[in-house]
């Protein structure tokens, strides 16, 4: 390599170099702008499991997985506050989208939480919560617990008028594996790394289970509507 050609190539790293800079400064900012949380897009929650007022200012969606403990968690602390203050009164819808990080037994818990909503849409809640519910301790929650027989129970604990025939083999058949697919890509196209993640109309918040951040988005977003 002669003079000419080192100093060429030197000059093209280090523009390269101050391009990343330049963006992870502009990352940076955004972030700090929105008190440590990330701004993205807001998914689509067309067919999607959704509760509260359909034209809320504001919409919320949970990114979780029905073997995650920590996703246990927040439905049992932070979202009855959520429900309370938000969305019993109209401002906030909550929406919930699959994650499936911890492999066949969130995909087998998710093709099930997917058939509930497809073919008895007023019966999701009670059922994904009982999936929630029938998790085991935390440091159990490997264990294999999420399967066929077990859902099936769940169903016909939760689902009124359930045809547990056409339950047990639409989940032999993967009937509903586009749903699940959907949401996967969601997930990805979201940038979602961990879970739960909640994003508040396109704001990732950084810590899911800070509620007084969660309140101060809120806020932003129904003063943004006026």
């Amino acid at each position: 390599m002669n003079r000419k050609q080192f100093v060429i190539g030197t000059l093209l790293v280090f523009a390269a170099i101050v391009v990343l800079v330049l963006y992870m400064n502009k990352q940076d900012s955004a972030v700090q702008e929105n008190g440590g949380n990330q701004s993205g897009k807001q998914p689509s929650i067309e067919n999607q499991p959704t509760v509260g007022e359909e034209e809320a200012p504001v919409s919320i969606i949970e990114f979780g997985d029905y073997k995650c403990p920590s996703c246990k968690a927040w439905g049992e602390r932070v979202y009855p506050e959520l429900e309370k203050d938000f969305i019993n009164n109209g401002q906030v819808k909550f929406s919930y989208i699959n994650v499936l990080f911890h492999g066949k037994e969130s995909v087998l818990a998710s093709l099930a939480s997917e058939w509930v909503f497809k073919n008895h849409p007023d019966a999701f809640w009670n059922f994904h919560n009982a999936l929630f519910a029938a998790q085991p301790a935390s440091q159990q929650h490997d264990e294999r617990w999420v399967t066929p027989e077990a859902l099936a129970t769940y169903a016909q604990a939760t689902v009124p008028g359930i045809d547990l025939e056409k339950f047990n083999a639409d989940l032999k058949e993967q009937k509903t594996l586009d749903e699940v697919k959907r949401d996967d890509q969601l997930v990805k196209e979201a940038n979602i790394q961990f879970t739960p993640s909640i994003m508040i109309n396109g704001v990732l918040i950084e810590d899911p289970f800070d509620y007084e951040a969660i309140v101060s988005q809120i806020e932003k977003e129904l003063e943004k509507q006026k």
